[in-house]
């Protein structure tokens, strides 16, 4: 019964969260042009929105908690994944050996092709999510994955 009601708790404030970003002021298409005609990804960090990447982490903080001390979920705690090793923002959780495998540091370029594609980034990965697209919301994860620290 207590996870339950963890889990509907979980879900009830990313779906609150989820209306709350949609009634705020959305300068999304704003930010796309000012990112330029062909953006790279330093293009988009330099538009991202750390709250933006916030209200995008409701998605994510299904299974991922980002507090400092905050237990790890189905994931790990991602409080301060930016810069620190690959696999290894918590020495608590069961990381796969793919992702393991894959070692270095978590730059804003491989967090990119993670959030990109997981398995493509670490084939046999358990990680459910199956990506984004979308190269802005990406850069928004990461922004406020970096503010995260």
């Amino acid at each position: 019964m207590i996870g339950t009601a963890a889990r509907y708790r979980r879900h009830l404030a990313a779906v609150l969260t989820l209306l709350v970003a949609a009634c705020s002021n959305d300068d999304t298409q704003a930010r796309r042009d000012a990112a330029g005609p062909r953006p790279d990804l330093a293009a988009w960090l330099r538009i991202a929105s750390p709250a933006a990447g916030a209200r995008r982490f409701a998605i994510c903080a299904q299974c991922h908690a980002i507090r400092a001390g905050a237990p790890d979920r189905n994931g790990p705690n991602l409080y301060g994944v930016m810069g620190g090793g690959v696999a290894q923002a918590s020495p608590r959780f069961g990381y796969t050996a793919a992702l393991r495998q894959v070692g270095g540091r978590w730059t804003p370029e491989r967090m990119d092709a993670w959030l990109a594609a997981p398995r493509r980034f670490a084939p046999g990965t358990s990680m459910g999510f199956p990506g984004l697209a979308d190269p802005l919301a990406r850069a928004d994860l990461i922004a406020y994955l970096q503010s995260r620290r």
